[in-house]
């Protein structure tokens, strides 16, 4: 008769109980900046300073490259928000980009709102809102809906306001009247 590994015997439920365990602190932890949550920079208004991070609890999925890590060569798709703390390079279409202090991101994305504090290089479409903050380096062809840059933040490169064709054709000089004879 084979014996039973006590690996694969019954578990003492109240000692692995899920509730023994300490549950996480609410609204506690860092933000990118590894500043508290809670807290923002005195340089850049709170709504500013928020408004990613606001973005970025409404979203569903979510993508987080960490630090030391190298993603590149891909495509990146249905992804509400992508956090880079490592280097990414890639081609994306986003709600939310978070690049942290550590952070790259090399190629070609359209973002609704990004959040810089890293490096980006390459071609960047935010359709809404564009924060450098002071650590940030953007340069390449930038497109932007709004943009904020704090003071030591970095923007180079081919930069127009103005992300859809709307705003071409808006200023687009008009066609001269002629009179009539």
């Amino acid at each position: 008769m084979a014996s039973q590994s006590p690996f694969f015997g019954k578990r003492d439920r109240d000692s692995d109980s899920l509730t023994s365990r300490p549950a996480p602190l609410v609204g506690s932890g860092t933000n990118l900046s590894g500043s508290p949550v809670g807290s923002s920079p005195s340089s850049v208004p709170a709504s500013v300073a928020n408004t990613a991070a606001n973005a970025a609890k409404e979203s569903g999925a979510k993508l987080t490259v960490g630090p030391n890590i190298k993603l590149k060569g891909v495509e990146i798709t249905d992804c509400d928000t992508l956090v880079v703390e490592g280097l990414v390079e890639a081609t994306m279409d986003s709600r939310v980009m978070q690049i942290a202090e550590t952070g790259a991101f090399k190629g070609s994305a359209g973002i609704d709102i990004a959040e810089i504090r890293g490096i980006f290089d390459g071609s960047l479409t935010v359709r809404e809102k564009l924060v450098i903050h002071a650590t940030g380096k953007v340069s390449g062809k930038i497109r932007y809906g709004k943009l904020v840059i704090e003071e030591g933040g970095q923007l180079s490169g081919e930069v127009s306001v103005g992300t859809s064709s709307a705003d071409k054709s808006a200023s687009k000089p008009a066609a001269p009247l002629q009179a009539a004879a």
